[in-house]
């Protein structure tokens, strides 16, 4: 009996913590003792949205003890649509205090856009500085030159929606530095005045379409690089060689083949002569027998074929002892003397 008269008891204090527990009672009395007037019924209702009611009250707190003019519904509105509302209300408390024209649609804005709202933020007060890689550029004269810049930016809150990010900025100084260079008649016109680099860069208006405002390009280190021009030039050299190699080679294979063609036409015009001279005796015959030419006819032929025969020897004996001797006359020799 005594346990069921505490049944009663029991079910009030459970339904008590149940209550209290979706019902967060001790944010509501920090909000009231902070000054912000919101009903219980309007930290239900977020519970109900299944939004967390301190990520929305405690910002507010903090937005309101800052003289920032928020309502629950935007803040619970951003937070339903992804954002970060902690952070925004820490970027409109810093945009404030900087004196920033910042309004909270175009804070939530840029959140929502995947961009920190409170670095952007902190970033226009205190600029942030880029350094690029090293960028090689190559003069008119050939000789290249290897610099580092370092690009000073400050954020520009109306362009971080839709604006180009870091990447972009240090691409454009790089092309920037390329072009200066490569527009130099010596690379020792940029090492005298590394300065130029920067101002022609700055004058060109790279940040345009950007998130950031360029304050200054510092050029950190001017480095001399490769002889670009010589290189080019035994490249171009080499390659010249090898072509005329190759049509020099083209030229030696076609005078072999032409002289292969032509000891071919010798070879065959030699044995035409062996064939015809082996012709001669049968004509010879032929024309005895038919009484064509006479035995004295024959006979002096022969005579003439001798004397020739001798007086080839005779010519080739004596070239062969002329080839013998030397400058002064003297036989290199043991060739026999004639008398």
């Amino acid at each position: 009996m005594i346990l069921v008269g505490w049944i009663p008891v029991i079910l009030i204090v459970v339904a008590l913590l149940i209550l209290l527990n979706f019902v967060p009672i001790g944010l509501w009395i920090s909000a009231l003792a902070a000054g912000v007037q919101v009903s219980i019924v309007t930290l239900i209702g977020m519970r109900l949205r299944r939004v967390p009611p301190s990520r929305i009250i405690m910002p507010l707190i903090k937005a309101l003890k800052a003289g920032i003019d928020v309502t629950i519904d935007k803040l619970e509105a951003h937070y339903l649509a992804g954002g970060n509302v902690d952070r925004v209300v820490d970027a409109l408390v810093a945009a404030h205090r900087a004196e920033i024209g910042l309004s909270f649609e175009r804070a939530a804005a840029i959140d929502l856009a995947g961009r920190n709202v409170l670095e952007a933020v902190q970033m226009s007060v205190n600029p942030k500085v880029i350094e690029t890689p090293v960028i090689a550029a190559v003069a008119k004269d050939g000789i290249e030159l290897k610099a580092k810049a370092r690009v000073t930016v400050r954020a520009n809150i109306e362009r971080l929606v839709g604006g180009a990010g870091e990447p972009t900025i240090i691409a454009r100084v790089g092309e920037g530095i390329v072009t200066t260079v490569g527009s130099a008649e010596s690379h020792a016109e940029v090492l005298e005045n590394p300065d130029r680099i920067s101002s022609t860069v700055l004058n060109k208006g790279l940040d345009a379409g950007t998130a950031f405002e360029i304050l200054s390009i510092d050029i950190a280190d001017v480095d001399v690089g490769r002889n670009i021009g010589a290189r080019l030039q035994m490249d171009q050299a080499e390659a010249d060689k090898d072509i005329a190699q190759a049509k020099a080679a083209e030229r030696r294979f076609a005078a072999q083949a032409l002289e292969q063609e032509m000891k071919a036409r010798v070879e065959e015009m030699r044995a035409r002569v062996v064939e015809a001279e082996a012709e001669v005796p049968l004509a010879l015959a032929q024309a005895l027998k038919e009484g064509h030419m006479g035995a004295m006819d024959y006979y002096t032929m022969r005579n003439i074929l001798a004397d020739t025969d001798m007086r080839k020897a005779i010519a080739d004996e004596a070239k062969t002892d002329l080839e013998g001797q030397g400058p002064d006359g003297d036989s290199k020799g043991k060739g026999t003397t004639r008398m």
